[in-house]
Formats: C-alpha cells, structure tokens, sequence
C-alpha cells in the first residue's frame, strides 16, 4: 500500500524514493508492511472508469497494451450491483484512514454481518517474488516478501496473483478481529469492473488503499509501480470468516468470490 511502509518508507502523492535499509523483525512481529509508489493526478478515464485501449502504449512502449486488457468482471455480480449495496457505510474503524502521507484522513472501514468495505484509491503493490514486471529495477520501494505465502512457503506473485493490501492491525481498525486473514476472498470494484481477489500483504496501519499488479491490471487500471494506480473511486469489499486454500489458486478465488458476492447483495 503506499505510504509509510515499514517506518522507512513514506507515501507522498508524488514518486519518492525508500530509504535504504529495512529493520530485522522479530519472530513474533507483524510481517513488515507493503510498500508502494502511489499514482499521481491525472485526468479521469473516458468511458466508466479504468483505462481504454487507446489510453494504454502500442507494444513495445512498456507497461500495459490494450491486448492485455482484460474482459469485464469475471462472474455475474455487476460493479453497480455492489456500488449500490455498498452505498452507505456502518463504520467500523475507530477513526479513518488516509490514502497517502500528508492527504487528510477521510476514509473508514464499513461493515456488515458478512463483509466489511472501503472506499479508496489504488496504489499499485509490486511486492514479492520477482518477476519481469515486479522487481527492483521497476518499483524503487520493491520488496521481495509479502505478509502471506503460498502453499509452498514462497512469497506471492504480485504480477500474477490479484490481491489485496490490508492496513497492519491497530487500535483503529484490526482487521484479524473482523473475521478477516491472509487468503480472505475480496471483490475489487472499479468502473464497470469487478475483481475476485485475496487478501495478500499488509500496509502501514494509517494508510489505505492498495493491491497487486494484477489486481490493476484485472480492472483495467495501469498496473505500472511508478506511474499507475487509480487516485479514487475504488471499491474494496473483504467477506468475513473465508479463506481461499492454497491461497494462490485464483480460479477457487473467482468461483467463492462470486458465490459471496451473491449472498452479499441479498443479504440485509
């Protein structure tokens, strides 16, 4: 997520470098936080929202190219369908976040019996094992781990796997005490897309707002570390008590995701 990831990175709205160095966490700590470049202003999308193919470079310019981009939503729920049950907020947060270091803080988490939401921007998290498109060379606040592994203990694919970016637990908002966990299943919502996720890494625990490579690039969002992300009307809803196994399978992911979107919408 971006901001103060780990308490040597600060998330400013615009492009900054990290710090050098990490401090070692101790056996029993928190993984240490996501990091991540937060998008700077820049005009609205044309159309609903996200990016358009003539928005995005020919092939060979670098980043993403309208061959990639993905088709809308991966199930029957429609974006408008949760926009509207996700219209009015039941706060849960003791307190609001902020979606970058120095922005104000107006953003709560919400809840229901079977989920809890959030209404943010979207900073892009390139962190964990490095690929063409994640890695130190393409993201200055790179880092090769994430809060939760796969099933075969390494660290998740940023570029590959949709997930979320949850804030690190804190007296305003715990999320572990929210039925809430690394694996999670989450629907990422923006424009007329809708994105079956997981919940992946953690952030700092003032700041909000963030999720994968390929979270972006599922919404049609330019994914790049530096120079993509949404500056708002991003929707994310984690449901309660569920848990995708391993948590790589993102097919599983889509299938739950839809089945909980559904009751979701039906249930008061």
């Amino acid at each position: 997520m971006s901001p103060t990831r780990g308490s040597s990175i600060v998330r400013v709205p615009s492009l900054i470098l990290a710090a050098a160095g990490a401090a070692l966490i101790a056996p029993a700590a928190l993984p240490a936080p996501a990091t991540a470049v937060p998008p700077r202003e820049r005009p609205a999308a044309r159309g609903e929202g996200g990016v358009t193919a003539d928005d995005l470079p020919a092939r060979g310019e670098g980043g993403a190219t309208a061959d990639d981009l993905p088709a809308r939503g991966e199930g029957g729920v429609t974006a408008d369908d949760l926009l509207a049950r996700t219209g009015t907020c039941a706060e849960l947060s003791h307190g609001r976040y902020r979606t970058d270091a120095g922005s104000p803080a107006t953003v709560p988490v919400c809840g229901t019996d079977d989920a809890v939401f959030w209404k943010a921007d979207l900073d892009v998290d390139c962190d964990g094992r490095p690929t063409t498109h994640c890695n130190s060379g393409t993201d200055p606040v790179f880092a090769p781990t994430t809060a939760f592994q796969q099933s075969d203990g390494r660290h998740l694919n940023a570029e590959t796997l949709p997930y979320v970016v949850v804030p690190a637990p804190s007296s305003r908002w715990d999320y572990r005490a929210h039925g809430i966990r690394g694996g999670s299943v989450a629907a990422v919502v923006h424009g007329d897309r809708v994105q079956y996720a997981v919940v992946g890494d953690t952030g700092p625990s003032d700041l909000i707002g963030e999720a994968s490579y390929a979270t972006a690039r599922g919404l049609g969002i330019d994914p790049d570390p530096v120079t993509g992300g949404a500056p708002s009307n991003v929707t994310y809803i984690v449901f309660r008590n569920t848990l995708i196994t391993p948590i790589e399978d993102h097919e599983e992911a889509v299938a739950t995701g839809e089945r909980l979107a559904k009751q979701f919408l039906t249930n008061d």
